[in-house]
C-alpha cells in the first residue's frame, strides 16, 4: 500500500464514542470477540499516523507506519481497559518504540529525535490531542502529561539529566555515561531510580484520578 492510499483509508475511519469503544473492550477482553478487536485497531489507526509525526515525510514512510501498526495491535492485546487509563496514551508509547527501534536497525536512530529536538519537556503528549478522542480521555491526557512534566521536576538533578538524555534526546547509556564521565552501570542505576520515581509519582495521580 502506498502512503496515498493509506491517507485514503485512514479518512474513511469512524472514531468511536468513549461508551460505545468500552463495550467493545468489554466483548473483546471478556469473551475474546474478534470483531470487536479489529474495530479497535482500525478505530485507533490514526493514532499511529499522529504518533509518526514527523516521519511521515521519509522515503520509507510506509514502513514505519507499518511497525506503529504493530504496537498499536500489541497494545491493544495487553490493554487493561479495567484500569481508567486512556488507551491513547498507554499506546503512544509502544506505537512511538516500534518506530524507533525499526528507524535504528535502518541505521536512523538519529531520526527518531527529532520531534524531541527543541523541548525540553514531554510537550508532545499534548499532540496527541486532536485525534478525535473524547472529551474525557483529552482531559485526562493533557492532565497526564502535566503531571509527568511535574514530576520529571521534581528528580534528582543526576536521574532528571538521565532521563532527558536518553528519552528526549535518544541517547545510548553509554553515551550519557561518557558525556557524565561516569561509568554505564551507573547510568543504569540512575535510570532504574528515575523511572521508579516517576512510575511512583504517577501510580498515586492515577489512583487519585480514578
Amino acid at each position: 500500500m502506498q502512503l496515498d492510499e493509506y491517507l485514503s483509508e485512514l479518512n474513511k475511519v469512524r472514531l468511536l464514542e468513549y461508551h460505545e469503544e468500552q463495550e467493545l473492550w468489554r466483548a473483546y477482553k471478556e469473551s475474546g470477540d474478534q470483531e470487536a478487536r479489529r474495530r479497535l485497531i482500525e478505530a485507533y489507526q490514526p493514532l499511529v499516523f499522529k504518533v509518526a509525526g514527523s516521519f511521515r515525510s521519509l522515503e520509507d514512510a510506509m514502513d514505519v507506519l507499518q511497525e506503529g501498526t504493530v504496537g498499536l495491535i500489541e497494545s491493544v492485546e495487553v490493554f487493561d481497559y479495567t484500569r481508567g487509563v486512556a488507551f491513547s496514551l498507554f499506546a503512544s508509547y509502544r506505537i512511538r518504540g516500534r518506530m524507533y527501534n525499526f528507524l535504528k536497525k535502518e541505521g536512523r536512530a538519529d531520526v527518531a529525535c527529532l520531534e524531541a529536538r527543541g523541548s525540553e519537556q514531554f510537550s508532545e503528549l499534548e499532540l496527541l490531542a486532536d485525534t478525535g478522542m473524547a472529551v474525557p480521555e483529552q482531559v485526562e491526557l493533557l492532565e497526564v502529561s502535566g503531571r509527568l512534566q511535574s514530576a520529571m521536576s521534581r528528580l534528582p538533578t543526576k536521574e532528571q539529566m538521565v532521563l532527558n538524555r536518553m528519552y528526549l534526546k535518544c541517547q545510548e547509556a553509554a553515551k550519557v555515561a561518557e558525556e557524565m564521565n561516569v561509568s554505564t552501570s551507573y547510568i543504569y542505576r540512575l535510570h532504574k531510580s528515575g523511572v521508579r520515581r516517576v512510575r511512583g509519582m504517577l501510580s498515586r495521580f492515577i489512583h487519585q484520578w480514578k
